[in-house]
């Protein structure tokens, strides 16, 4: 781990031009407590080797990547700004003529802290210094909210994946060339274009897609025999990957003839790009969809302050926003009122967090009714300790499997639709209404009910649930709305970094300061 020489390149900045510098302003607050901050026993698990050429000290290369994150530049973009302007100078440690290094350090670093035992310590080291003010002491509510972030990558279609995974796989894969050779006939995987056929011709596309996917299945069952390093076997994973999720067997085929076509609708999960496998097709809305990732935060809505974040990809039951957010409150020091819209109102998540002991501000989904202006769930009399159900008009029916509450089951009402006066507002299924009861359908009627009934749950969420989208807003300006790297691992670590810098801007404009070893606020604003 490099260290500081003792001598700047050049007139100190700070020194000799703090009045040229913002007061209250990040880069004045990390030229002044960069040190306190950032200390260098905070990186030395990075640079486990006593030998080797000395690297750029990481107390300014972190402090550089929090300016980064703040203001939203590329790795060019922010070693110009250390070269030339003054504010940044000062806020890394940097001399007057100093002229910065390379960009590529600044991937080098991220990658090693990515890496690390602990990838996400710049926004703990923040959220070291916002428990020590305590200016969350006291502030128990959360509102919890998910922005999707735009890939770094454009979205292949299913032709350029399938050629894109054959030749990674020829270039990682050792002896793969061979068997490509022998196998692999649809087209010059050596030619960096797309095949030469009549694009406007709805069955020469069909014809090479199905040549493709045999090259692809063909390859992979000739690879030769042997254990595959880290990219070699991501290569094959991908490849197998890519040649089933865009296609099914031929209109006329039994499956095993061979023959294939691009399937009808997207697979669920569909990798959209071989260059970056983890971003996902996102359908935040029913009429938006975005290639990405979630961005997931759980904010102080008093302050404004981050206190938990995470990113996933932006699809899958394990990405779901009610599934985050019971864990990133799950590192709260204790219960807290929960904020957060009908994503976050499932049954199992509602089930958890009450038993955490938390205070639930979370709105429930609307009921659907079954005809326009019908009855809906909450009409009928749902007793899931006895496994029974009575319909507004006053017929009982028995819940199927009435012994399992924690299972799905279901009430038929059957003919006692046929002749029922109240049918038209209930039911346009010949075979008459029938209800399906979901697990923890207790709670969600009580939330239900709570919602709609109760004025202080209403006034509560209508002032304290809005203030996350500022949040989101602040995350996502400056182009942020667009990520710069590939994974989730990276962009995982870009995220935390991001939100320890709005942290800190927040703090400094709330008076944050370091005196006796102390982070303390102005008692103005304390």
């Amino acid at each position: 781990m490099g260290e500081w020489a003792g001598e700047s390149v050049g007139p100190d900045v700070w020194e000799t031009c703090r009045e040229l510098i913002p007061a209250g302003s990040v880069f004045a607050f990390l030229a002044e407590h960069r040190g306190a901050l950032f200390p260098a026993e905070m990186f030395a698990d990075m640079y486990p080797s006593a030998n080797g050429r000395p690297s750029m000290p990481p107390q300014i290369l972190a402090a550089a990547i929090t300016v980064q994150a703040l203001h939203g530049l590329s790795d060019f973009e922010t070693v110009q700004e250390l070269r030339c302007d003054l504010r940044w100078k000062a806020a890394c440690g940097l001399g007057l003529h100093d002229a910065a290094f390379d960009p590529s350090l600044l991937a080098y670093f991220r990658r090693r802290l990515a890496r690390s035992v602990r990838p996400n310590r710049v926004f703990e080291a923040v959220r070291e210094v916002v428990k020590a003010t305590g200016v969350l002491q006291g502030k128990h509510r959360r509102a919890l909210d998910s922005t999707v972030l735009d890939d770094a990558v454009a979205t292949q279609d299913t032709v350029t994946q399938l050629i894109a995974a054959i030749r990674a796989v020829i270039r990682e894969v050792p002896g793969a060339d061979q068997a490509a050779a022998v196998q692999c006939t649809a087209h010059d995987y050596t030619d960096p274009g797309k095949p030469r056929i009549a694009w406007n011709d709805q069955q020469a596309r069909a014809d090479l897609v199905d040549a493709l996917v045999g090259d692809a299945l063909r390859l992979l069952g000739h690879l030769p025999e042997r254990e595959l390093g880290e990219k070699a076997a991501n290569a094959v994973g991908i490849l197998a990957l890519v040649s089933g999720q865009d296609v099914e067997p031929a209109q006329d085929s039994d499956g095993r003839d061979g023959r294939w076509r691009i399937t009808q609708g997207t697979a669920p999960g569909r990798v959209v790009s071989t260059v970056d496998p983890q971003s996902r097709h996102v359908h935040k809305t029913r009429t938006h969809q975005q290639d990405g990732y979630k961005a997931h935060l759980a904010i102080e809505p008093e302050t404004g302050l981050y206190t938990a974040v995470t990113l996933t990809p932006g699809a899958g039951p394990e990405h779901h926003e009610a599934t985050v957010g019971v864990d990133l409150l799950a590192e709260e020091d204790g219960p807290v009122d929960a904020f957060g819209d009908t994503a976050y109102s499932t049954g199992q998540a509602r089930q958890t967090l009450e038993q955490a002991g938390h205070r639930l501000f979370l709105k429930p989904a609307p009921l659907r009714a079954a005809v326009l202006g019908g009855f809906t769930l909450d009409d009928f009399a749902i007793d899931t300790t006895h496994g029974t159900v009575t319909c507004p008009a006053g017929h009982t029916v028995p819940l199927s499997d009435p012994g399992g509450r924690h299972q799905q089951r279901k009430a038929a009402f059957k003919d006692r639709c046929t002749d029922c006066p109240l049918r038209q507002r209930c039911t346009n299924a010949k075979a008459g209404r029938t209800l399906t009861i979901r697990p923890h359908h207790d709670l969600q009627t009580a939330a239900r009910h709570q919602a709609a009934t109760d004025p202080t749950w209403q006034a509560d969420y209508r002032r304290w649930r809005p203030p996350v989208e500022r949040a989101v807003a602040w995350l996502v300006q400056h182009g942020n709305r667009r990520l710069r790297y590939r994974g989730t691992i990276a962009n995982n670590t870009w995220l935390h970094t991001r939100a320890a810098a709005l942290n800190l801007r927040r703090l400094i404009n709330l008076g944050l300061t370091h005196t006796d070893g102390t982070w303390t606020l102005s008692p103005a604003t304390a």
